[in-house]
């Protein structure tokens, strides 16, 4: 065990254990749903107009890491590159990087740590992309004009989630309305339109939408 962690905490391997921590409090975060945490998340899709190849989300694309939300395929991808840095490590450079030879020899180790990374991660999601969308199309009928309760601290035009409960462990969702609306965790809300850019839905009071 203090191999384990002696090994994990070395130069270049402490650089996806840091990367490895920030996933696992962002799922933690995501799930006891403290902060508002949406605008990190997303997929990585083809839409009706061609392929969005801005940014990260082109990039994740041209790798075949699309079609599944960017937070899940970044979270397999770090943690591949994490296991496989850890392995050149413990394998290879802890016999060979002394001194100044451990710096280049480790940014080295980092870039092929991501060579197997890359397509094991796209193999995982590959079976998962038909499961995505499937879902998601499903649930974008099923859902408008039901009624779910608020879970961020607020909603806005570029932030908000709700919590739906759908007979088994619930859906969160991400909701879009205008700030002035005021909504704020643990009101309830009726999801109106679903806003195809923003993989997000338009919002309306329960009050609003019932003409009270």
């Amino acid at each position: 065990m203090e191999l384990f962690f002696q090994t994990s905490l070395t130069f270049p391997v402490v650089l996806f254990s840091f990367l490895l921590c920030a996933v696992f409090l962002y799922w933690l975060i995501a799930a006891m749903g403290i902060f508002e945490i949406d605008a990190l998340d997303g997929d990585v899709s083809l839409d009706g107009e061609g392929i969005e190849l801005e940014g990260l989300a082109g990039l994740l694309m041209k790798l075949g890491l699309g079609g599944v939300p960017v937070t899940l395929v970044l979270s397999l991808l770090i943690f591949f590159a994490w296991v496989a840095c850890y392995l050149i490590e413990m394998f290879v450079l802890r016999y060979i990087a002394f001194g100044w030879l451990r710096y280049p020899l480790g940014l080295l180790a980092i870039g092929l740590a991501l060579v197997p990374a890359v397509p094991v991660t796209a193999a995982l999601c590959r079976p998962l992309r038909s499961l995505f969308q499937k879902s998601q199309s499903t649930t974008r009928k099923s859902v408008l004009g039901q009624t779910a309760v608020v879970r961020s601290g607020r909603v806005t035009l570029q932030h908000g989630e709700v919590t739906l409960e759908d007979g088994g462990a619930g859906l969160i969702l991400r909701v879009r309305a205008d700030k002035s609306c005021g909504f704020k965790r643990g009101d309830r809300v009726v999801l109106l339109e679903y806003l195809e850019a923003e993989h997000a839905y338009r919002v309306v009071s329960e009050d609003e939408f019932n003409g009270l």
